[in-house]
């Protein structure tokens, strides 16, 4: 959407450029707003107001990011997904430099930023205000960088708004990623130490900057140290050690997980609450609001276009902390079953038996989604009892602090029982599971997380493994899950043919926990055998699907789980030498032959 900033004179200039195809990109136009800095970069005032639109670039405080990230659409945490998605598409073999989108070497946010840090030699007023202004531009250009950086590897880094006249930068090969991940870092130590902590949390304050800095330091760290292609592992412990010490001031700094002791209902609320303001646990939020017609449109996240899978299902724990996966049974419990002694997050996460959006019959699963529908982020007033899409959602939280906090230490091979006690285990106090004990974990790995990140290879394997399983169910549906593949050098679990629910054989089966059945799984329409001896009544209220429909198939013909013909048509598959990067689109290589593609690519 175009600023309010941007002149009529200059969307002209841009409509011809694109339309005359012009050789040179974006970095060459005039900057794009209608602000004369001989005028307007006068006073702090000022600085605040162009502040305000970079909450509105695409970045981490955007709508756009900010609806993406309540989900896991991306990942091996869900069973099937209906839109377009750019990284399916990569794993099925359909992304090349030709067809990937040509925006997402998109400069422009750059440009806006920069173009404020360029323009501050004139500006009166408190030096402290201004360096908070000025913190707050370092804070969204290391916001765009590091989205840049998980992109692409290798990029071309400015600091500067360039000219025309600047063939040099303007036609520059990408600067190395050792370059690039130093200069974010420099922006969020700026932003850290000049950016005030008072203030409103729907704005950013120095507790974003050190939960960005606690970020980014462990993505980097983590990606140099499983990433030995690089050959920055040397250099990863410095990114670990500065996130332990970034994530310790915010646990010095009165934040606490919400916990009033209602489980997995104190866990709800942290992603259903119409007013985030005051929540400790709470550190930059996004504001929604009626009042002011402020939508966060989170009604999408159930039952659209996407389902949980159950490999995420089965990562839950049960109530006395041990695996689901070591109980008896566990790979063929129905969906009825699956939700007992579990870990409360589950229930609150994925819709369970009985769940209902309105007052009146609880809703069905759909098996052509896999049978495991989100319901996180899926707020229901408390007084109407439906839907409302005006709940805030969380940007930063503590609980994540505490998970970056614990994972940093266990790769540095530092972490104690101590650590853990006031980090992981403040988690599993909130959702009233066991606490997690370090020698046992340790001298008891789970075989199914060794099996799914055999990476692992130092003395806390055990540890680190269920602090991996924490950080997957607490973090679940928040955007985090595939970056979090990436950076661990685990990208071979996006191959895996995803699964929804088990059915134990065809016919009718009660999918709401009230002993009726309610829905009807048939090979074909004509096939109608195993609804034999089901009551008339109940027969005559069935939803009914069939395996011949082209949407999902179970692994054994007619049991097992749910799977996706899509998978068969088009097969999953994980290229290592090139899929932890997207390529650089083929139009601006064109442009630009200095730039290299990322590797294998």
């Amino acid at each position: 959407m175009l600023s309010r900033y941007y002149t009529p004179l200059v969307i002209a200039v841009l409509t011809i450029t694109i339309l005359t195809g012009c050789k040179k990109n974006f970095l060459e136009r005039e900057p794009q707003t209608s602000i004369n800095p001989k005028y307007f970069f006068k006073t702090t005032a000022d600085l605040e107001t162009y502040s305000n639109g970079f909450y509105e670039m695409t970045g981490i405080t955007s709508l756009n990011d900010v609806m993406e990230r309540k989900n896991d659409v991306f990942s091996d945490n869900l069973s099937v997904f209906l839109g377009g998605s750019e990284i399916d598409n990569m794993i099925r073999g359909k992304i090349s430099a030709t067809t990937v989108a040509p925006k997402s070497w998109d400069w422009q946010n750059l440009r806006r930023i920069n173009y404020m840090l360029n323009n501050l030699q004139d500006v009166q007023g408190d030096k402290a205000t201004v360096a908070h202004f000025t913190g707050i531009a370092r804070f969204y250009r290391a916001d765009f960088y590091f989205e840049m950086l998980k992109r692409y590897g290798d990029v071309p880094y400015y600091t500067t708004v360039l000219e025309a006249t600047d063939e040099t930068a303007l036609y520059k090969k990408q600067d190395p990623r050792a370059l690039v991940a130093d200069s974010i870092r420099a922006d969020l130590e700026y932003a850290v130490s000049h950016v005030k902590a008072d203030g409103t949390k729907s704005r950013v304050t120095k507790w974003a900057a050190l939960a960005m800095l606690s970020r980014f330091c462990l993505y980097e760290g983590t990606f140099r140290k499983y990433h030995d292609e690089l050959g920055l592992q040397a250099s990863a412990a410095p990114f670990l050690e500065r996130a332990i010490t970034a994530s310790k001031e915010i646990m010095n700094g009165g934040f606490s997980i919400y916990n009033t002791g209602k489980k997995g209902e104190d866990y709800q609320k942290i992603f259903t609450s119409a007013d985030l303001s005051s929540n400790k646990e709470i550190l930059f939020y996004r504001d929604f609001d009626q009042a002011l017609n402020r939508a966060n449109e989170t009604h999408y996240v159930f039952d659209w276009q996407w389902s949980i899978s159950k490999s995420m299902a089965d990562t839950y724990l049960m109530l006395d902390g041990t695996p689901f996966t070591s109980s008896a049974g566990w790979d063929t419990k129905p969906y009825t079953e699956v939700f007992k002694n579990r870990d409360p997050r589950m229930a609150v996460t994925i819709m369970p038996p009985g769940f209902s959006t309105t007052l009146g019959r609880p809703n069905l699963i759909r098996p052509t989604f896999g049978g495991y529908p989100q319901i996180k982020f899926y707020a229901i007033d408390p007084n109407t009892k439906v839907y409302t899409e005006y709940s805030d959602l969380p940007i930063f939280r503590y609980a994540e602090t505490l998970l970056i906090n614990a994972e940093a230490k266990a790769e540095l091979g530092t972490i104690t029982q101590s650590d853990l006690d006031q980090t992981i285990n403040q988690l599993r106090s909130r959702a009233g599971i066991s606490p997690l004990n370090m020698n046992l974990a340790n001298a008891n790995p789970d075989p199914v997380l060794v099996t799914m990140y055999p990476q692992i290879s130092n003395g806390n394997k055990g540890v680190l493994l269920e602090i991996r399983r924490e950080r997957n169910v607490e973090l679940a549906c928040e955007g985090f899950r595939y970056t979090d593949l990436l950076r661990w050098k685990a990208g071979q679990l996006l191959a895996k043919p995803t699964q929804g629910i088990y059915v134990a054989k065809l016919g009718a089966m009660d999918v709401t926990g009230d002993g009726v059945e309610d829905i009807a799984i048939l090979e074909t329409p004509e096939k109608t055998d195993p609804l034999a001896g089901i009551p008339a009544a109940v027969r005559a209220n069935l939803v009914l699907y069939y395996l011949n429909s082209n949407s999902f198939y179970l692994s054994n013909q007619t049991s097992g789980f749910i799977m996706f013909p899509e998978n068969i048509s088009t097969p999953r598959s994980f290229n290592e030498a090139k899929y932890y990067y997207f390529p650089i689109p083929f139009q601006q290589v064109l442009l630009n032959p200095k730039l290299v593609q990322p590797k294998g690519w």
